[in-house]
C-alpha cells in the first residue's frame, strides 16, 4: 500500500500535460494495486462509469452536522439528490439487499454507505454493515463517504474493515466562509456554531483526508458549488486536497431547488449554471483529476450512475427473492463487459488516429442520449439525461451531463417539456441520439442544435470524434459558419421517475 500513498492522486505528463489517473481509457501512470482499485469502479473512473453500477445502502440515518444545502427526507420514491432514500435498512436488512442487486446486476461493483445522514455519525451500523457485506460478498469494493468531522476517530476502523475508497465532502478550508454553509456541528459532546464550529470541521476534514494517504486508501473530495459564496474559494480547497493526497476532486452543482426545503432553496440562493460549473472544473484540473459524471446520487441509489433502479429492490421485494450469490457467473459477466470496453475504446482511438493532422482551434460541446455502455442507445424523448463532451482534434472528452425531465409522455411529447430540455443543452451544437421524432429534431434544428441520429447504437466516442471530423471540414469548405453557444442551465433535482 506504499505506492499508493506516495502516488499523491493524479498527475499530469511533463510532455502532453494530459491528467493521467486511470480516469480515462488506460492504467497510464498509476502503480498496479491502484488501478485494480479504480477500473471498475464508476465513481473513481470516467470511463468504467459507462460499464459498471453501483449501489448505496441506507444504513446511516443520523447526522452530526447541518449543511444549508441539505434536507433529508425519508419515504420518498420521487426526488434524485443526497440525503433522500425510501426506506431506511438494518445492516442485516441491507446485506440480503446486496446480494439480491449483485445477482440481479452482475456489473454491480461497488457498495457505498453515504447516509442519508453521515455513516462515521452512526459507526456501529455503518461498520456492522461493511462487515457482513465483506464475508458475504468479497468481490464488492467497499466506499464509505462522510462530511469528515469524525475520521480521524475511526481511522483505524476503516483500514480493517478493507475500505479502500473514501470520499470527503470539502467546501471550504476558510472558517468564514464555512460559517455560511455550516449553521452547526455536533463534536465531542457540544454543538458549535458559527466560525467555531467551521473552524472545527475544516480541520478535522484535512486531518483525515491525510490520514488516509498515510494508509494508502484512495480519496475523493466532494465539493458543492455554491455560487458568490465558494466558487472562487473553490481554488484553493483544491490546491488544499490536493497537497494532502486527494485522488480526484468532484465539484459538484448546488442544488437549491425551493420545493427541496433547504436553507439556500428558500432563501433563493441560485445555482451555478454549466459555463461556471465548467469554468470552475476548467480552472482547478491543472495536476488535480475532475471527476466529471458525478450524479450527486441519493443514499440508496442502486444501477449505473444516471440510472436508478432502487424501485426494483424494496425489503419487501427482496425477502420475496430467490438469492443465489454465484462468484463464477459474476466474474464472467464482467469479464464480458471488459471485452466490449476495450472494443470501444478501440474505436475511439481508430476514429482519433483517423483524425490526426487535422489543425483546428475549434471546440464545441455535443450531447448524447444513452443507457450506458457508452452507447448512442436512447430515444430522445426517453433521456432521462445527457451526458456531454468536449470535442476537438485531440478527441472526444467528457465534461459533464445534464438532467432532464422525460420529453415523451404515454406516446405523446410534453411541449412545455421539451423547451426545458433545450434550455439544458443550449451550449451543444449536436445532439446524438438512437431516434427522434419529427416535432423535437425541427424544433432542435431552430434552435441551432443538430439533431444526429445516423450513429445510433454506436460507441459515444467513435461516433462524436466522425462526426466532428465531417463538421470541420464543412466549415473548411465555408458550408457552415462556427459560432459559439450560449450558456445552458443545470436542472435542479430531477424527478426520478418519469412520471
Amino acid at each position: 500500500m506504499k505506492s499508493a500513498a506516495e502516488h499523491k492522486g493524479c498527475r499530469a505528463s511533463a510532455k502532453t500535460g494530459q491528467v493521467s489517473c486511470g480516469s480515462q481509457a488506460g492504467q497510464g501512470d498509476l502503480p498496479t494495486e491502484i488501478w485494480e482499485k479504480v477500473k471498475n469502479h464508476p465513481c473513481y473512473s470516467e470511463e468504467a462509469h459507462h460499464h459498471y453500477a453501483r449501489m448505496h445502502v441506507a444504513v446511516a440515518p443520523a447526522c452530526n452536522i447541518q449543511c444549508n444545502y441539505c434536507n433529508r427526507k425519508y419515504d420518498c420514491a420521487n426526488e434524485s439528490r443526497p440525503g433522500v432514500v425510501s426506506e431506511k435498512l438494518t445492516p442485516e436488512q441491507a446485506v440480503r439487499k446486496v446480494l439480491a442487486v449483485a445477482t440481479a446486476i452482475p456489473h454491480m461493483t461497488v457498495l457505498g454507505i453515504a447516509g442519508p445522514g453521515d455513516p462515521l455519525a452512526n459507526p456501529a451500523k455503518t461498520f456492522k454493515t461493511f462487515e457482513l457485506i465483506a464475508e458475504a460478498a468479497p468481490d464488492i469494493k467497499l466506499c464509505l463517504s462522510t462530511n469528515g468531522l469524525a475520521l480521524p476517530d475511526h481511522i483505524d476502523t476503516i483500514a480493517r474493515s478493507k475500505i479502500d475508497h473514501v470520499t470527503i465532502t470539502i467546501n471550504m478550508i476558510d472558517p468564514e466562509i464555512g460559517a455560511k454553509i455550516y449553521p452547526w456541528i455536533f463534536f465531542n459532546h457540544k454543538r458549535y456554531t458559527g466560525m467555531d464550529a467551521a473552524r472545527i470541521l475544516t480541520d478535522r476534514q484535512l486531518q483525515g483526508l491525510e490520514m488516509l494517504g498515510e494508509r494508502g486508501i484512495l480519496c475523493k473530495v466532494n465539493s458543492v458549488m455554491i455560487p458568490n459564496i465558494n466558487d472562487r474559494h473553490l481554488v484553493e480547497v483544491n490546491k488544499a486536497v490536493k497537497s494532502r493526497g486527494a485522488f480526484l476532486h468532484n465539484i459538484m452543482p448546488l442544488i437549491s431547488a425551493p420545493e427541496h426545503g433547504t436553507v439556500f432553496g428558500l432563501n433563493g440562493q441560485r445555482g451555478p449554471t454549466a459555463w461556471e460549473l465548467k469554468a470552475l472544473q476548467d480552472a482547478c484540473e491543472g495536476e488535480t483529476k475532475m471527476m466529471r459524471h458525478c450524479r450527486q446520487c441519493r443514499a440508496d441509489a442502486v444501477g449505473l450512475l444516471g440510472e436508478d433502479r432502487s424501485a426494483e429492490f424494496t425489503t419487501d421485494q427482496v425477502m420475496k427473492m430467490d438469492v443465489q450469490y454465484d462468484l463464477d457467473m459474476r466474474k464472467a459477466y464482467q469479464s464480458r463487459v471488459e471485452r466490449e470496453r476495450a472494443a470501444k475504446i478501440a474505436a475511439g482511438q481508430k476514429e482519433l488516429a483517423e483524425c490526426a493532422g487535422e489543425m483546428s482551434a475549434i471546440t464545441l460541446l455535443v450531447a448524447v442520449a444513452t443507457k450506458g455502455s457508452g452507447l448512442i442507445n436512447e430515444h430522445f424523448g426517453h433521456a432521462k439525461e445527457f451526458q456531454v463532451y468536449e470535442l476537438s482534434t485531440s478527441g472526444a472528452k467528457f465534461v459533464g451531463h445534464r438532467r432532464v425531465d422525460v420529453y415523451c409522455q404515454g406516446g405523446y411529447g410534453e411541449e412545455d417539456r421539451l423547451s426545458a430540455i433545450m434550455g439544458g443543452i443550449h451550449d451543444c451544437h449536436a445532439v446524438f441520439v438512437s431516434k427522434i421524432g419529427g416535432c423535437p429534431k425541427s424544433k432542435l434544428i431552430k434552435a441551432g442544435i443538430e439533431p444526429v441520429d445516423q450513429f445510433a447504437h454506436e460507441f459515444i466516442e467513435k461516433s462524436a470524434i466522425a462526426w466532428f471530423k465531417s463538421y470541420l471540414d464543412k466549415v473548411k469548405r465555408g458550408e457552415i459558419q462556427h459560432v459559439q453557444r450560449g450558456d445552458a442551465a443545470i436542472r435542479q433535482g430531477s424527478r426520478i421517475s418519469a412520471a
